[in-house]
């Protein structure tokens, strides 16, 4: 393939990865605006914003394992089409139930449209091409995780909520249309039968798990509603692990966690995800609640972040610094200055912008270093034929660790907020409770939230730095030969970042 053609696909693949993760993060200055427009309260706006994560996680194994066999290309085709339909329904939604209906099945085709676009990008590029296009597809993902604000609160000055989600629909009639003719077919050789039971019980497993935290802030974690989901998950996911073992063409083979570059890589996605989402849904809510900005302010003071991560990417300086660097500690340092950037944003802060933009500078920083190094990591512990699984995997982990960020971190401050303002516990938002408080008692909300949100993002920056941590000792474990065990035994390996 040419390399103005190969260029042409990153674009496209780009393109619907960029609205697809942009999903994540956009309804995050919604939050207010779906709380008094629907009569949501924090939960059900909680399972507004994680049921599509939760439906993209609980599918992307077995879409992955899917995509490998029978075709990329034919199921980006089939993601685009259900991601477009299902946006149309979210936009025109008449209450919080067909709204998470509608979310849940942009999950299912966002599932289908991440486990493919990363695995066209390493089918299409050559080795030598290919760290620089997967840097530069991190970056896509980075800035649709982060652009995600700016962008909700531009929207949802000029329109409303509904329009969030019917810009989707246009880019996925383009993306079908470009996809179709530029992106190649690409299939694995000689696959065994379809491991129907492990994609069943993986999907069980993380369904069951992500319920389970979301619940917490509702029911409590001592309730039976989250021990039934904690027990399901728990029994579910150890029998995947046992069926995978005996499977013969498994849709996440366990060998494949022996690897410590693999293990690693997945344990610093998890990680990075848990805080990024985290953090960055309290940053949103920090500055509309408590510094009183619109929903399109506060996305805009927090543009330099995404536009940060872009740049460093877009213009090599980031995969410069990575191949310089190392593998390990570009994953260290980039890791430790999102967690740095975290907490100059979220706790240092007290009012004013150069703290803020010193933040989000350093938070842009770290994920332009951190997210492409991982990428590679992943994609370069799984043969080049099982590019699909490999994809999934790293949007399983980011799903889960996401979702898991969102709804823990806001458990935290939920929990801390009703223990110092008991008068704001129970299902009502935020929102609803500075509407029935005067001002001398909404003052004082506002200041508790404050302070449960700066522990909360402290919580968040924590998970980030033992990410770091755990994800450069098993990297450097993995360079230096101890418990190697890698693509090479079962397929041609993927180009590595920074390996000497």
């Amino acid at each position: 393939m040419r390399a103005d053609r190969r260029a042409a696909v990153l674009g496209v693949v780009c393109l619907v990865q960029l609205v697809v993760v942009l999903d994540n993060s956009v309804l995050n200055v919604a939050v207010p605006t779906l709380s008094r427009e629907l009569g949501a309260g924090m939960a059900a706006i909680q399972w507004v914003v994680n049921a599509y994560p939760l439906a993209q996680a609980g599918l992307l194994l077995a879409a992955g394992a899917a995509a490998d066999r029978y075709g990329r290309r034919r199921l980006l085709l089939t993601g685009l089409a259900l991601f477009g339909v299902c946006s149309l329904a979210a936009g025109l939604s008449q209450d919080v139930g067909q709204l998470v209906a509608a979310r849940a099945g942009m999950g299912v085709g966002g599932a289908l449209i991440t486990c493919t676009t990363l695995a066209v990008v390493v089918h299409v590029f050559p080795e030598d091409e290919r760290v620089r296009a997967i840097g530069i597809w991190a970056a896509v993902n980075g800035l649709g995780f982060a652009a995600g604000p700016p962008l909700g609160g531009l929207i949802l000055s000029h329109f409303s909520w509904g329009a969030i989600f019917l810009i989707n629909v246009p880019v996925a009639l383009l993306g079908l249309a470009a996809a179709r003719w530029l992106i190649p077919e690409s299939r694995r050789a000689g696959a065994g039968r379809p491991d129907v039971a492990g994609a069943v019980l993986s999907a069980i497993g993380v369904v069951a798990l992500v319920h389970a935290v979301t619940s917490w802030p509702e029911h409590g974690a001592g309730s039976l509603p989250v021990l039934a989901a904690t027990a399901t998950a728990a029994v579910a996911l150890t029998a995947l692990v046992v069926w995978e073992r005996r499977c013969a063409d498994p849709v996440l083979a366990p060998q494949l966690f022996r690897n410590p570059r693999f293990t690693g890589a997945v344990t610093g996605v998890l990680l990075i995800s848990f805080g990024s989402a985290g953090a960055l849904f309290l940053l949103a809510q920090q500055l509309q609640y408590v510094r009183g900005y619109s929903a399109l302010e506060a996305g805009l003071y927090m543009a330099p972040f995404p536009l940060s991560v872009v740049v460093l990417n877009i213009r090599g300086v980031a995969p410069r610094m990575i191949a310089r660097l190392g593998e390990v500690r570009a994953v260290a340092l980039g890791m430790g200055l999102l967690a740095a950037g975290f907490a100059v944003a979220g706790v240092l802060d007290r009012g004013g912008y150069p703290v803020l933009l010193a933040g989000l500078l350093l938070m842009g920083v770290g994920c332009a270093i951190a997210n492409p190094a991982i990428v590679a990591a992943v994609m370069g512990s799984i043969p080049a034929d099982r590019a699909g699984s490999g994809a999934a995997v790293d949007g399983t982990m980011g799903e889960v660790g996401g979702s898991l960020g969102v709804a823990v971190l806001g458990a935290v401050v939920s929990s801390r907020l009703a223990a110092q303002e008991p008068g704001s516990a129970g299902s009502a938002s935020l929102a609803a409770v500075l509407e029935g408080a005067g001002a001398e008692s909404g003052s004082a909300v506002l200041d508790a939230f404050a302070a449960a949100a700066r522990t909360g993002q402290a919580l968040g920056a924590a998970a980030v730095v033992a990410g770091g941590l755990a994800t450069a000792y098993l990297l450097h474990r993995a360079r230096h030969g101890k418990g190697r065990a890698g693509p090479a035994e079962d397929g041609v390996a993927i180009g590595a970042v920074g390996h000497p």
